[in-house]
């Protein structure tokens, strides 16, 4: 029967090996990156000068590794696709063509099944970059740049199971996404374009495409009277009237906030200028929706609405946190 009692030296030692875990892997990222030098950027030169797609290849762990560092490619900027090195020997090859460069991975540097493909770029002079460990295998010798990972321990407690080494590999691949992103000027609209879904395709969208226009706009000026605001408020239903003077520039805005402020008997014959707040938290409609809802929430007082303002501070819109709740960023 299990003693119970045990059970909190169990969970301390398991504490313990996922510290030295994650202590040791760490150790390795570190030692990478004092490693790079001016084979990195050779690299990026060779992959960036390519004008067709990324092709990332390799076995077992690498294999899988690879996969991800091809989606990461793919989701940055650069068309990238992954090829099973066994099954490009019986085909596959074909997907690799002119214009191509090909990015292979290998701990040991000698897996045989990477052969045929490494072979197909030979063959085709077509761009070869590597990530390997040792600078005297196979690939790096028959590769055009050869990103050697430094000498590092693996986490296992028998140094057999590929992890500190995958995970170097997995670095060195974000690594190089974000060296050709940054070369080729990759911007958050370019990256909305590929990720339209989910939360992250919300957070890149513009305000100006979920703000509420003309009509829809609670506006008033500045000597409305308050009962006519109040009811201009209760008809838009977004809790709020902005003011703008004789040029129409926003300067103020009557909030429900305010109303309980200025809350009194003589409160429907002041007029709107009398309680307003003055120069009201406002965004541009070129900003991006995660930054309105940032500005909805900078402060210890958190808003519900902006208006949405050009250059000279005139209203082009309104924007509600029901409307990012409803595009799925809040």
């Amino acid at each position: 029967m299990t003693n119970p009692l045990a059970l909190p030296e169990l969970a301390t030692s398991d504490l313990q090996v996922a510290r030295d875990v994650l202590n040791t892997e760490a150790a390795g990222l570190l030692s990478l990156a004092a490693s790079l030098g001016d084979r990195f950027s050779q690299a990026i030169d060779r992959l960036a000068s390519a004008s067709g797609r990324l092709v990332v290849s390799g076995m077992g762990k690498s294999g899988h590794v690879g996969r991800k560092i091809a989606a990461t490619m793919a989701s940055t900027g650069t068309p990238a696709l992954f090829v099973h090195p066994a099954e490009a020997s019986h085909g596959d090859l074909g997907m690799i063509v002119a214009g191509d460069a090909v990015l292979a991975l290998s701990n040991s540097g000698e897996t045989a099944e990477l052969a045929d493909l490494v072979a197909h770029t030979r063959r085709f002079a077509l761009p070869l970059v590597s990530i390997t460990g040792r600078a005297d295998s196979a690939l790096a010798q028959a590769s055009d740049v050869a990103l050697i990972l430094p000498k590092a321990s693996e986490a296992c407690p028998m140094g057999l199971a590929p992890t500190t080494s995958t995970t170097m590999q997995l670095a060195l691949g974000d690594a190089i996404a974000v060296a050709l992103l940054t070369r080729r000027g990759f911007t958050a609209a370019d990256f909305r374009q590929i990720h339209p879904g989910g939360k992250l395709g919300a957070r890149l969208r513009r305000v100006r495409e979920v703000m509420h226009t003309g009509d829809d706009m609670p506006l008033g000026s500045p000597d409305t009277p308050m009962d006519t605001a109040l009811l201009r408020m209760t008809e838009k239903r977004f809790g709020c009237l902005g003011i703008v003077n004789d040029t129409g520039t926003l300067v103020g805005i009557v909030t429900d906030g305010d109303l309980r402020r200025a809350m009194g008997p003589d409160l429907l014959s002041r007029r709107a200028c009398d309680i307003m707040t003055r120069s009201p938290r406002t965004i541009g409609p070129e900003a991006l929706a995660a930054e309105a809802l940032h500005a909805m929430n900078a402060h210890k007082r958190p808003v519900t609405t902006l208006f949405v303002v050009d250059a000279a501070g005139r209203p082009l819109g309104i924007l509600h946190v029901h409307d990012l709740l409803r595009a799925g960023l809040a």
